[in-house]
């Protein structure tokens, strides 16, 4: 009798969660369309994760697929995190005890499979500690952070193996949407220590011509590409993946680090490591 309660709460609780996964569609479709730039929007609820800070509440692991009315052609993926008890839905809610946001405690794991041999730096795949770097080189904080960290696990590649993916913040930084596609270009040609030499360009972050953006890059790689270069397959396709994977573990600035499958915010774990 006790396991078909069980069994029954279970089941009712199931039917809940989809119901208000439902209104949450709903209401988030709504919502973003009052977005005048907006052609057409897709919310879907992916994945539910009961709170147990909050009784009651759940996180919801939002997917929206959009396009916009200047580039009909164009999909936009995003991946978010919203907060609901049915009846009240907000972005964010924070831990008053410890401090912290509840958001990276929901978050999707940095599974195996995004360990891909292209984003493979340097180190043996089966060292000790996986690290992943999510970043922008013309992100101030990547500059000061990303060389120092490659240099330093660089030197013992049994203990790490870094895997490091293009995240360009184009709104910040439009020349950064070219120099990644560059880089990637220099790797496919067979050049090397292209990311260590990406953060030595010396370029107008907000810089849209492609010639320009290439001549510093060129400069700084030791390359001679060209404007078609950028466009081949196989770095659009790269470039592409690393953003389909910052998508999906919901990486939202730079530079993000994974150490062993688990964000650090502190950006100071692999100094720890044994």
């Amino acid at each position: 009798m006790l396991k078909l309660l069980s069994t029954t709460l279970l089941l009712s609780s199931f039917i809940y969660a989809n119901n208000v996964s439902e209104k949450i569609e709903d209401f988030l479709d709504d919502k973003f369309m009052e977005n005048p730039r907006l052609k057409s929007v897709d919310v879907t609820v992916s994945d539910v994760v009961p709170l147990k800070q909050l009784e009651g509440w759940n996180a919801y692991i939002v997917d929206v697929e959009a396009y916009l009315k200047a580039q009909p052609k164009r999909l936009i993926k995003q991946r978010m995190i919203w907060f609901s008890d049915g009846r009240i839905i907000t972005k964010e809610l924070t831990d008053m005890q410890g401090g912290g946001s509840l958001t990276d405690l929901v978050k999707p794991p940095f599974k195996d499979e995004y360990y891909k041999k292209e984003n493979l730096l340097f180190g043996n795949p089966d060292a000790k500690h996986k690290v992943a770097i999510f970043s922008d080189p013309l992100c101030p904080f990547c500059k000061g952070f990303v060389p120092g960290a490659l240099d330093y696990m660089k030197k013992d590649p049994k203990k790490f193996a870094v895997y490091y993916y293009h995240f360009p913040l184009e709104r910040l930084h439009p020349a950064s949407v070219h120099l990644v596609k560059a880089a990637a270009a220099a790797e496919f040609q067979g050049h090397k220590n292209v990311i260590e030499k990406l953060y030595h360009v010396q370029i107008n972050p907000q810089e849209r011509d492609v010639k320009k953006i290439l001549k510093a890059f060129n400069k700084a790689v030791g390359t001679k590409l060209t404007p078609k270069d950028l466009n081949t397959s196989v770095v659009i396709k790269q470039v592409n993946r690393d953003l389909d994977i910052a998508n999906a573990v919901m990486v939202g600035g730079t530079p993000t680090i994974y150490l062993d499958g688990k964000v650090d915010n502190t950006k100071k774990k692999y100094l720890k490591v044994q």
